[in-house]
């Protein structure tokens, strides 16, 4: 029988890629606390400078440029293996999309920077296409043609479908992800410190069911008395290391 293997991902795999954490040490919002203010949904709604500002912060962030790393490319070698059930990120910077992993197992629990909407008509985009024009249009709004509104334009404000503070989790991510944790024969947790929840609760509610636990992090998390395996390397390293033992004991 497959064993079927549950993952978490934190910021962690992503620094592994060349993309600062948030938090940490030397994270963005620990050196800068003013930009947190780009993922604040109120600011967001309520003033232009800060929606154009948002905009361009994010296009010019490493998040929108950067490429995945040796770490995200053994997650599809898990996936391609038939092993991966579930590929939950806490980040938005959607390198396991750009690594090549399917939508059938990844689960944005903070959404992701690659799609956008129109937050009136829910008109999707690739947000790729609205960074290309963002020097003509600062201030992205909707351009669909609404039949019943006389083919007018929506024009309503578009959005990175990246969960803001202020706003609620992807609908159903929760559930889907606690589903498949707690139905995985492993949860491996790689790169996330666990101080985020409610994804971080995926930790306790696995181990409650059974499921062993690893964890591959650099800091201590508070669930590492849960863990079955501790795994305190290089992630660029030491994942690619584990997916191919584990590949290896499956065969």
């Amino acid at each position: 029988m497959t064993k079927k293997i549950a993952v978490l991902t934190g910021a962690g795999i992503s620094t592994s890629a060349g993309i600062p954490d948030f938090r940490g040490p030397d994270g963005v919002w620990t050196k800068h606390p003013e930009q947190m203010s780009v993922y604040d949904i109120d600011a967001f709604l309520t003033n232009k400078e800060e929606r154009e500002y948002s905009w361009r912060w994010q296009k010019e962030s490493p998040v929108w440029n950067a490429q995945p790393g040796t770490a995200h490319k053994a997650l599809v070698k898990l996936e391609k293996a038939g092993l991966l059930t579930l590929l939950a990120t806490q980040n938005f910077d959607a390198l396991h999309e750009k690594a090549g992993n399917s939508s059938n197992v990844i689960v944005n629990l903070h959404g992701t920077i690659g799609t956008s909407h129109c937050m009136k008509c829910h008109a999707q985009y690739n947000t790729a296409d609205i960074m290309a024009r963002l020097d003509e249009e600062p201030d992205p709004h909707c351009h669909r043609k609404l039949p019943y509104n006389g083919n007018m334009p929506c024009d309503g404000l578009i959005k990175t479908d990246v969960v803001y503070f202020g706003e609620q989790l992807p609908d159903g991510a929760m559930e889907k992800s606690m589903k498949l944790a707690t139905e995985a024969d492993e949860f491996w947790v790689i790169g996330s410190t666990l101080e985020v929840f409610p994804a971080a609760s995926l930790v306790p509610v696995a181990a409650q069911a059974g499921v062993p636990i690893t964890i591959m992090n650099m800091g201590r998390t508070q669930y590492d008395r849960l863990a079955t395996r501790l795994i305190r390397e290089d992630i660029a390293v030491a994942l690619p290391k584990l997916v191919d033992e584990t590949i290896a004991a499956a065969q």
